[in-house]
């Protein structure tokens, strides 16, 4: 079974989304980036250095720059190859509509649309 790893928040402004966030439960947000984007990781419970949770059954998330092709929250799911759910995705009716890519040290992210048409994240960590 796959679990649920990380989430999204597109937003309009990050910099008003990251205050209220922050304000309102707390988070940490951390800048940081990864391949030319101004990723802003929000970190919801204690991380190691590779920013992982450290507490068993909680995930950390980002805010992200609203697109055309994530316009609400993103709920990423962790696999074991990006290629072999792809495809498991196209067969049943879903759709691959950001192709992998890497966050260096990390592992490997894509986006695909569902049959009921939310955008949802895949996740690959890196093989050590």
């Amino acid at each position: 079974m796959n679990s649920v790893v990380h989430f999204e928040i597109p937003s309009s402004d990050k910099n008003r989304a990251k205050k209220f966030y922050s304000d309102v439960f707390g988070w940490d947000i951390i800048d940081m980036p990864i391949n030319g984007y101004e990723y802003s990781s929000a970190i919801t419970s204690p991380i190691d250095e590779h920013y992982t949770p450290k507490e068993k059954g909680t995930i950390n998330g980002a805010i992200i720059e609203k697109d055309e092709s994530v316009s609400a929250p993103v709920i990423t799911i962790n696999v074991e190859s990006i290629e072999e759910h792809a495809k498991k995705i196209e067969a049943s009716g879903g759709k691959l509509i950001v192709p992998k890519d890497e966050v260096p040290d990390m592992g490997y992210y894509a986006y695909f649309k569902d049959t009921e048409g939310n955008v949802m994240g895949l996740w690959e960590n890196l093989k050590k």
